[in-house]
């Protein structure tokens, strides 16, 4: 099921998107997925007539996971760390499909990062790996922005992957992917980029979940970027980011400056 987050009119609506590419609709649901569960409607929309925003806005935080693809650290001159490298980015770091990055004028080296994302479904803690797809929601795209520059000079990673803008999410929320195997990939202006596969990562989605929620209460709408493949690189402005996840969709930017 893709459970998406959208505007017609002016107040944000989620629905269900059903079809085939090119001639999708949309169904309204009563209210919060999260809460009130999937509740259809008779109201229905083209996809092409609504806007889509960020399927979710979390409640709390951003949990990303840092070099858990080998051939990623290595391009980056780092070694594999023997514990997941856990960092946090706000909500106001979140952004929707086609809505702007907004490259920070203190960075000149803003870098993708195309990623699976879990999206949480229910408050959890300290989750048994053997439990971890009881608290999925679903999972969704994510562009993991990183400032190359000031990463490297302030440290710590909060002022570079917590910019406002740093974490598109979407287009959708897909709640029934496997994610043990599927393909993640980047293309900058069209050409690819990135092109990599969760059997890569060096701990799977559901031990994700178990070490994040042994470090983290978890909310439901909070999402875990689970790391990124080989083949990053910087962006500018005017640049278009597509992050594309197996059996989900496509998530699309473009990179301004203001």
């Amino acid at each position: 099921m893709r459970i998406a987050r959208f505007v017609v009119d002016s107040d944000p609506l989620y629905g269900v998107v059903d079809g085939e590419p090119g001639s999708e609709e949309i169904t309204v649901i009563n209210g919060d997925p999260f809460f009130n569960g999937v509740e259809p409607t008779h109201v229905k929309h083209k996809l092409e007539d609504v806007r889509l925003l960020a399927p979710i806005i979390p409640r709390s935080k951003v949990i990303g996971v840092g070099r858990n693809f080998a051939e990623h650290a290595a391009e980056l001159g780092n070694e594999v760390p023997q514990y997941p490298l856990l960092f946090i980015k706000p909500n106001t770091a979140v952004i929707g499909p086609n809505d702007p990055i907004v490259l920070p004028e203190f960075s000149e080296e803003i870098s993708f990062e195309a990623e699976l994302c879990v999206v949480i479904g229910r408050i959890c803690k300290d989750v048994p790996e053997e439990r971890a797809d009881d608290v999925i929601f679903g999972y969704t795209c994510g562009n993991d922005l990183t400032a190359r520059d000031v990463q490297k000079t302030d440290l710590q990673w909060a002022r570079a992957k917590g910019f406002d803008t740093s974490a598109p999410l979407g287009p959708w929320i897909e709640t029934e992917l496997d994610p043990d195997d599927v393909a993640i990939q980047a293309r900058l202006n069209g050409e690819l980029r990135q092109d990599g596969n969760t059997t890569q990562m060096i701990r799977g989605v559901r031990e994700l979940v178990s070490i994040v929620s042994h470090a983290f209460t978890l909310l439901p709408g909070d999402v875990i970027m689970t790391g990124t493949p080989a083949g990053v690189g910087l962006i500018s402005e005017g640049d278009r980011i597509e992050v594309e996840v197996e059996g989900i969709g496509r998530l699309s930017n473009q990179a301004v400056r203001r």
